[in-house]
């Protein structure tokens, strides 16, 4: 600690410890106890180099009047304090340990009721147990039961606290190494027994599931850092209890039900945990059965190839719900289940009338329904993957089975592809018509079916199916949204082979030039979206397909750049951006109508009010930029013209992404300038040195050649942007153009600087007026500048450091809080200081 904030200490120490009332700002005290922390964690001995704060504990041990802020204050302080050796052992001669942590002490006083009070103790405890005697002073203390108490604190930053101290308490007690003996210590057994003892109760006394949902969720955090044998004790102690609430069925302790069972469960643990993960893979609710079996695939991907047998029956348990509504042989034939409730649908799937109360009133409540069909949906595409052991069909079925839940969702069920659908299956399954939340989350899973094995066996399913919602007029944008996503994922796996029919081909661009023009602007921007994502399908290009001709794709695009919405404007550029990288690689000729899209694109820059579409619009010429330059070559002319109008028009811009886009390609500019000197060897080097063939200094040709490249630059306005971009107000783009400044700076060190003459203009006004006062130089000295001098005089390595600082540097000091603290404390104090107005104090 330094003098000034050690001599300032004392002073606040006193200052909380007589004023009864709080501080004005509540968090001051909390940044006081970082700066403590980050001392302590530095090695510094508080004790030692802070006295004052042993008297202000040992003051406030006894103080029941002050402000509960500043006594929590003090509990977290005590135990910062005690978790080192010479702490420790000063306050426990001072007793003040048991006094300040005494839950006696403040039931008394009448402040344990405030959750500050308990905060500051659970806090404060947390850090004391850093200190090995700490454990043995909690536990005999008799402190594990009002720890154990507040795990139902009615404040959840309260139980959320004594929750993380009772796991690191518990987790205190493991040995060192995985199959080592548990310490036999009597301090750490009570601890464990204590613990078990009280959620066993807890679990069998509340008949509220939020409580069984709190305890579970406890135990499940302790299992899963626990190692044998704590993991295997507190099983053992609980089994009876859980097995009961695995019984029981509530479908709202299912997951932190599951949580317990995977935090404790391996293919070579004991039989606690396969009775329960039994249990709940066999309960006779179809809700339950299901999100049982989901959690368990999701949890045990790590032993699922080791564990066939809940594996196997898991995912019949997750097909099961699809094999019911679609009718589709998802479980094979001729197969006996051993589950009552596979059972239960089997014998439904085939009868027409609901023979099962359970099942009945599974399909009656709507959400419990859509809620299992979702939850199978989700886990469908990672079921396709599965062994061909433990799936019981092809994964191509799954699709299948898919296509005909989104034909059903889309309210087609009378088609000749469903003969088998009767009236009462039509009745039960209406909640599923016209489902948003099915349909997305088919289509999601369909979209990651395009991956599985023989799916391209289903591709003129899949088409047919995605293009009907693409047609549905009513459907909503957020499914027409994933229907493109979707498309797009099998349209990547599709070859000449398998590809969709011509007509089907036309019929898409059909649709696709309709929904361009939908009056929904999220259906136009998914459609834009779309047709841009398509140029990055490399297998499409020998497809023959109308729709993935630029001729027909392209001017749909142009007109979405004078769409109302800012949105599909900026889709409709990256679009065209990547509808022509193969122009652009290839380095022919742009036509008459693409060159006629470049300007329409600057236009925009110029006048559009929307910074999204000018974001794109930049970003659009640095992917011109970048394909041209790889491998290097010479840019169109087109391109550096209007590569010139970008930096002209963005440096003025008032979005700060739209100049970092633009700093961007001038990075670009700045690489294929100096792109194609060789370096010269040595650590000093920059990677975009100039070339030396003599070790003792730069050739002429160098120098020329560099002082071409830095023409170029300046005639191309990537210095005016650079220097106007160094002032600017958004701190991102000052400091990247700052750094890319440096670059150059460094590049042209190694070279004949003085005799290069390459100049820049300045404005008069504005930006310009900014750099001659950096410079030093009056308003009259012209406005052109040598661009050598310019980044000589510059001091660009402190205004990088100055920028690289963040915006609260100059009072981030202990010093200055503590001076903060006392001059808020005094005007408390006498409230003629401030006239009666509040307090602001500047604390960083």
């Amino acid at each position: 600690m330094d003098r000034e904030s050690a001599s300032l200490l004392p002073g606040v120490c006193a200052l909380l410890a007589d004023s009864g009332k709080p501080l004005p700002d509540d968090t001051s005290l909390e940044k006081l106890l970082d700066r403590f922390t980050e001392l302590s964690e530095a090695g510094v001995s508080l004790p030692e180099s802070c006295p004052c704060l042993l008297d202000f504990i040992s003051t406030m041990a006894s103080n029941s009047t002050s402000d509960p802020s500043i006594l929590s204050f003090t509990l977290k302080l005590s135990g910062l304090m005690a978790a080192t050796e010479n702490g420790y052992r000063v306050l426990q001669e001072r007793s003040v340990l048991e006094v300040i942590f005494s839950v006696k002490h403040w039931k008394d006083t009448k402040l344990w009721d405030d959750p500050c009070i308990r905060i500051g103790w659970l806090y404060g405890f947390k850090r004391m147990l850093l200190h090995p005697k700490a454990l043995t002073f909690f536990v005999q203390s008799g402190f594990l039961k009002p720890l154990l108490e507040l795990q139902s604190d009615p404040s959840i930053f309260v139980a959320s606290a004594a929750k993380q101290l009772l796991v690191h308490i518990l987790l205190a007690t493991q040995p060192e190494e995985a199959h080592a003996s548990i310490k036999t210590s009597e301090d750490h057994s009570a601890v464990v027994l204590q613990t078990s003892d009280h959620i066993k109760e807890s679990l069998k006394e509340s008949k509220l599931a939020s409580d069984h949902a709190r305890f579970l969720s406890l135990l499940a955090l302790i299992l899963e850092q626990a190692r044998h044998p704590l993991r295997e004790q507190l099983l053992k102690a609980l089994a009876a209890s859980l097995e009961e609430l695995a019984e029981a069925g509530d479908s709202r302790i299912t997951s932190p039900l599951m949580d317990v069972i995977m935090a404790g469960y391996s293919t070579e643990s004991d039989d606690v945990t396969k009775r329960l993960l039994s249990s709940m893979l066999n309960v006779n609710k179809p809700f339950d059965l299901v999100q049982a079996a989901a959690w368990f695939l999701s949890r045990s991907r790590s032993c699922a190839s080791r564990d066939a047998v809940n594996t196997s029956q898991a995912v019949r348990i997750l097909l099961l719900p699809l094999h019911f509504v679609t009718e589709q042989p998802l479980l094979g034939t001729g197969t006996k289940y051993t589950s009552t409730i596979c059972i239960c649908y089997v014998k439904l799937s085939s009868a027409p009338v609901v023979d099962n109360v359970t099942m009945a009133a599974q399909l009656k409540n709507k959400k419990a329904f859509i809620s299992m069909i979702c939850s199978c949906l989700r886990k469908a595409p990672e079921v396709a993957l599965m062994p061909h052991d433990v799936l019981p069909c092809a994964p191509a079925v799954i699709v299948l089975s898919v296509v005909a839940l989104l034909r059903m969702c889309s309210g087609d069920t009378l088609t000749s592809s469903w003969p088998s659908l009767n009236g009462r299956r039509n009745e039960d399954f209406r909640c599923l018509v016209s489902s948003g939340r099915v349909q997305i989350s088919a289509l999601n899973a369909l979209a990651s079916l395009s991956a599985s094995p023989g799916a391209n066996s289903t591709t003129n399913q899949v088409s047919e199916i995605l293009l009907h919602y693409l047609c549905k007029p009513n459907s909503d944008p957020t499914v027409l949204k994933k229907s493109y996503e979707a498309l797009l994922q099998w349209m990547s796996f599709w070859t000449l082979e398998s590809s969709i029919p011509q007509q089907l081909g036309e019929d898409l661009l059909m649709t696709v030039k309709k929904r361009a023009c939908d009056p929904r602007w999220e259906v136009r921007d998914s459609t834009i979206e779309f047709l841009g994502q398509l140029q990055c399908i490399p297998s499409l290009g020998s497809v023959d397909a109308s729709l993935l001709s630029n001729r027909s794709t392209a001017p749909l695009l142009r007109e979405a750049l004078q769409d109302p919405e800012s949105y599909v404007r900026a889709s409709a550029v990256t679009a065209l951006a990547r509808g022509l990288v193969p122009c652009w690689q290839q380095e022919t000729e742009l036509p008459q109508e693409q060159t006629d899209t470049v300007r329409q694109l600057l236009d925009i820059l110029h006048k559009d009010t929307e910074g999204f579409a000018r974001r794109a619009v930049v970003h659009y010429f640095k992917t011109w930029f970048f394909v041209c330059s790889r491998p290097p070559s010479s840019p169109p002319s087109l391109l550096l013209e209007s590569v010139r109008v970008v930096f002209s028009c963005g440096s003025l811009d008032l979005d700060w992404e739209v100049k970092v886009n633009m700093l961007d390609l001038a990075e670009l500019l700045l690489d294929s300038a100096f792109l194609g000197y060789k370096r010269r060897t040595g650590a000093e080097n920059h990677p975009y040195a100039t070339f030396y063939t003599d070790v003792n200094g730069p050739t002429k040709d160098a120098d020329a050649a560099l002082e071409s490249a830095l023409r170029t630059l300046a005639g191309q306005g990537v210095f005016s942007a650079l220097l106007s971009s160094l002032v600017d107000y958004d701190r991102p783009v000052a400091l990247k153009a700052c750094e890319l400044l440096i670059t150059i700076r460094d590049a042209i060190s190694l070279a004949s600087a003085s005799t290069m003459d390459v100049s820049c203009e300045l404005p008069e006004y504005g930006w310009g007026r900014e750099i001659r006062e950096l410079l030093k130089s009056e308003g009259d000295a012209g406005r052109h500048v040598n661009v050598c001098e310019v980044l000589t005089l510059l001091d660009l390595d402190e205004r990088r450091g100055l920028l690289s600082q963040s915006s609260d540097h100059v009072h981030n000091s202990l010093q200055s809080l503590l001076q903060d603290i006392l001059s808020a404390g005094g005007a408390l104090a006498d409230p003629r200081k401030d006239g009666g107005q509040e307090v602001i104090v500047d604390c960083y």
